[in-house]
């Protein structure tokens, strides 16, 4: 049903929303597209790269063979990852979904098929905190911004956010103690979990197409948005928080105001040049919280101008039929830019076809194309920097330079699909989460001192 034919809900007073809520979108705001043009743009700043080159110890090429090369290199004790944590092998669950605090890479939060979450060392692997309370897999976790705040979402339905006991500023996060801050109710499948990126509100997106956003720490419903008709596969606020987007398996792109929980661009399959065959499986907002891209799960990219609500670009680079997995959005700098704050936009996106592919984000064009010998199931970039990393049902992680579209490395340690991955703010540690329902830590600075 559309926005207009059914009421939103709206438990919480506006005023009070603008008193106790992040900033939104004012009137008087205007948003410009971001141009990004000529030779210069794409001229980003360049690091040595035979320091990477030197921690290459497993690279390995060829067709089809890749996959048996890894696991060989395993048997023969050839393991890249610092850190292993088993507190989901043991019932046998899948981990679905990771993310590493924003301001301590030391810890990480994990949920997983055995309806389980946990905070972990990811030094040790040790558990810190066991979120409990789903009585279905857990399938999407997130900190708020500043990590005080941490989310778990399950295809039970339920939302659990779980706080910092932490009294004082200078007490370590990894001596901070853990506890249930509320448990929500909200739509009856959870698809994902998003935080606005400068204050506690939270949106949940699931399977019955509603989106949820609550104030925390008080879990206080802000908007039921009802203008989807199917599962809602993804969503996110923009990264100026004032807009949030979300997407659907019937092929619907929706830009909501969230102070007014009304919609503002509504895209649809009925246009057949922004249709995506299978509805939209991942989206991606650019910095400049101007222009999105969105995948679809059955191939076929698209970019969509946020500000006017069109279709920019119809971008062709993955195998037709195979599902774009991931899409993640970068600032890098340019050359010079370490100094003067210039940076360059870049785009990535991955897929069943085990394709990894690099995109220009000014004129959508396709710079490059590396690959897995299987599906890419994950990406996550090291933050304002050219490098990213990809995990793959090929049981191996690599890590990639945008600027080249070349693989760094090729990170051995997973004995089962990988289904997560996540990097943590620094880019010096990243985390995986495999079928198997193994945790490891890797080191992508070079130090790979097992623990």
């Amino acid at each position: 049903m559309s926005n207009s034919e059914q009421p939103i809900q709206d438990i919480t007073p506006v005023q009070q929303q603008e008193e106790d809520g992040p900033e939104f979108l004012n009137e008087e705001d205007v948003l410009e597209v971001e141009e990004l043009g000529g030779d210069d743009a794409m001229a980003v700043e360049s690091d040595d790269d035979d320091e990477y080159d030197a921690n290459a110890q497993h690279e390995y090429h060829g067709e089809g063979e890749g996959h048996d090369d890894a696991m060989t290199l395993l048997d023969n004790g050839l393991d890249d990852s610092v850190a292993t944590a088993r507190l989901h092998a043991n019932e046998g669950g899948a981990v679905f979904c990771l993310a590493v605090h924003p301001h301590a890479a030391t810890l990480a939060v994990s949920g997983a098929e055995d309806d389980q979450a946990f905070i972990f060392r990811t030094d040790t692997g040790a558990q810190v905190a066991s979120l409990t309370g789903h009585s279905d897999s857990v399938t999407s976790v997130g900190w708020n911004f500043d990590g005080s705040l941490v989310a778990t979402g399950g295809m039970d339905g339920r939302v659990n956010v779980w706080k910092a006991r932490r009294p004082s500023s200078d007490m370590a996060w990894e001596e901070t103690g853990w506890e249930l801050a509320c448990s929500l109710e909200g739509p009856d499948e959870v698809n994902f979990l998003d935080w606005h990126p400068k204050g506690n509100v939270l949106m949940a997106g699931g399977a019955d197409g509603t989106v949820w956003l609550w104030n925390l720490p008080s879990g206080a419903t802000m908007h039921v948005l009802s203008g989807h008709t199917s599962s809602v596969t993804c969503g996110r606020f923009t990264p100026d928080g004032k807009k949030i987007l979300t997407a659907s398996e019937d092929s619907t792109l929706i830009l909501w105001d969230p102070r007014t929980g009304e919609s503002v661009h509504k895209l649809t399959g009925a246009d057949a040049r922004f249709r995506l065959e299978g509805g939209i499986n991942c989206l991606a907002v650019n910095p400049a919280s101007t222009v999105a891209i969105v995948g679809g799960a059955e191939g076929g990219l698209r970019a969509v101008n946020l500000v006017q609500g069109t279709v920019l670009a119809q971008m062709e680079g993955h195998e037709e039929g195979a599902s774009i997995e991931q899409v993640a959005f970068n600032e890098i700098p340019t050359v010079g830019g370490a100094q003067s704050g210039a940076s360059v936009t870049v785009m990535v996106s991955v897929g069943v076809d085990g394709r990894v592919c690099t995109w220009e984000a000014s004129g959508f064009k396709l710079r490059s194309t590396g690959s897995h010998e299987d599906a890419v199931t994950s990406l996550s970039f090291s933050p304002h920097t050219p490098t990213f990393l990809t995990g793959s049902a090929d049981k191996t992680l690599k890590l990639w330079d945008y600027r080249t579209g070349s693989c760094l490395r090729t990170l051995l340690g997973p004995r089962d699909i990988v289904h997560a991955v996540s990097v943590s703010r620094d880019g010096r540690i990243a985390v995986s989460g495999s079928e198997d329902g193994t945790v490891l830590t890797f080191r992508l600075d070079g130090n790979d001192e097992k623990r």
